[in-house]
C-alpha cells in the first residue's frame, strides 16, 4: 500500500527547489528524516546545500520542519513517522552574524 504526503517549502527553499509544493508518493510509511534524504535525492545538490547543515548532517539548523503544523521538535524529530495524508513544511531559518 502506498501513501501520499505533501510538502511544502518555504522562502529559499522554494526559489532553490522551482516549486512551493511537493507531492510524493511513498511504499509506506517512513520518518521525516526518511522524508528530507528523499528530497535531497530527487531534488537538485543546490537543495542538499541550502537544507543540510555540513558539519552536522542535519537539516535542523536551517530549516524548521512542521508536521501537519507542528514543530517536529515536539514530536519524535526526524524519527517521526508520516502517514498518509500529511503535510509537510520546511522553513528556511536566518542565522545572523
Amino acid at each position: 500500500m502506498t501513501i501520499q504526503i505533501k510538502v511544502k517549502f518555504l522562502g529559499i527553499f522554494k526559489g532553490i527547489s522551482g516549486r512551493d509544493r511537493f507531492p510524493m508518493e511513498l511504499k509506506e510509511s517512513v520518518s521525516v528524516g526518511e522524508v528530507v534524504k528523499g528530497l535531497t535525492e530527487l531534488l537538485s545538490p543546490d537543495f542538499r546545500r541550502i537544507l543540510i547543515d555540513p558539519e552536522l548532517g542535519d537539516p535542523r539548523p536551517n530549516a524548521l520542519i512542521l508536521l501537519n503544523g507542528r514543530e517536529i521538535g515536539v514530536l519524535e524529530g526526524l524519527k517521526t513517522k508520516v502517514a498518509d495524508g500529511d503535510e509537510v513544511v520546511f522553513i528556511p531559518v536566518s542565522h545572523g552574524g
